[in-house]
């Protein structure tokens, strides 16, 4: 399993057509937040880099708060591309009671360095398909947003789109911060408990 997941709670009816109309609006102060904690974010991997390249370790405090941006970079976008109507908490921390569910394991106990030296260049086949989807997820929110002006519901397999589409790119945003040496994968396996065998 990549070390980054994002699970989505699936509200595919009962949609709520006034903060649909106006999300672009409501997503404002919470995009700022984000883009202010964006700028925290690059200075920790900034810094996070040479400590990986010379140490082959991430240090504790700077992977706690890039985590924390990943958590909450991943829960804005998914609200500002209409996965969600429940507005995002103004922080990166965990929280299991919101419908957008990002996880990001621990830090690894040691980070390839030759993979941390080359990222920009291994970033390169990464942004292409993170740009490649970030086109297709316009194009499915916009059409989204209207069905769910007009009908109140999210058509699943565009939602399904959607989601893995956000998933996709929080997992190449957190291969761009350091927080894994492992190539994102293209397509989203479903994160599903475990059930437990009947006895």
């Amino acid at each position: 399993m990549y070390p980054v997941t994002l699970q989505v709670d699936p509200q595919l009816e009962g949609r709520n057509r006034l903060t649909t109309f106006f999300r672009g609006l409501m997503a404002i102060p919470v995009m700022i937040v984000a883009f202010l904690f964006a700028i925290g974010v690059e200075i920790a991997v900034f810094i996070a880099w040479f400590a990986l390249v010379f140490t082959g370790r991430y240090p504790q405090g700077l992977y706690d708060f890039v985590a924390k941006g990943v958590r909450m970079f991943g829960r804005v976008n998914a609200y500002y591309y209409l996965l969600t109507d429940e507005y995002p908490p103004f922080n990166g921390d965990p929280d299991a009671a919101y419908p957008v569910r990002v996880d990001v394991a621990p830090a690894q106990g040691s980070y390839d360095r030759i993979k941390v030296f080359f990222r920009g260049l291994l970033l390169i086949p990464v942004w292409i398909v993170a740009y490649l989807y970030a086109i297709g997820l316009g194009v499915v929110t916009m059409i989204a947003w209207f069905a769910i002006l007009f009908t109140g519901k999210y058509p699943a397999g565009m939602f399904d789109f959607a989601r893995n589409a956000s998933a996709y790119m929080l997992r190449a945003n957190a291969y761009m911060f350091l927080v894994t040496d492992q190539f994102p994968p293209v397509s989203e396996e479903p994160q599903v408990a475990p059930v437990a065998p009947v006895i």
